[in-house]
């Protein structure tokens, strides 16, 4: 079982930046992709970026330009970086890490991320 930790949520205006993180409870050896998606009131989860061990990247076109995904294998976490956010960016973020072989998954918590003036 893997535990994945996130933080880095919270209110934020209109044109601004927040980055989140997410942490690893143990070793993601094997080849895996890290990722992060969003759930708005009323939507689907949807994803907004993920990228793989090896550092292929996904992104949403909706995100594109704006936000950045990165990880580090040693730390075990992934970031996104979200810069000139827009309040159709509110939602809870939700980070994922699928085993590509295996095809186990594990989900985090969530964290809110609210864009308003």
């Amino acid at each position: 079982q893997v535990q994945l930790v996130e933080s880095g949520g919270g209110l934020v205006q209109p044109g601004g930046s927040l980055r989140l993180s997410c942490e690893a409870s143990r070793s993601t050896f094997g080849t895996n992709t890290m990722g992060w998606y969003r759930q708005a009131p009323g939507k689907e989860r949807e994803l907004v970026a993920d990228i793989s061990n090896g550092g292929s990247l996904n992104y949403a076109d909706s995100v594109k330009g704006r936000f950045t995904i990165s990880r580090d294998n040693f730390k075990r976490t992934v970031y996104l970086q979200m810069n000139n956010l827009k309040p159709e960016d509110t939602a809870v973020y939700y980070c994922k890490l699928i085993f590509i072989f295996t095809g186990n998954s594990y989900w985090g918590q969530g964290t809110q991320v609210t864009v308003s003036s």
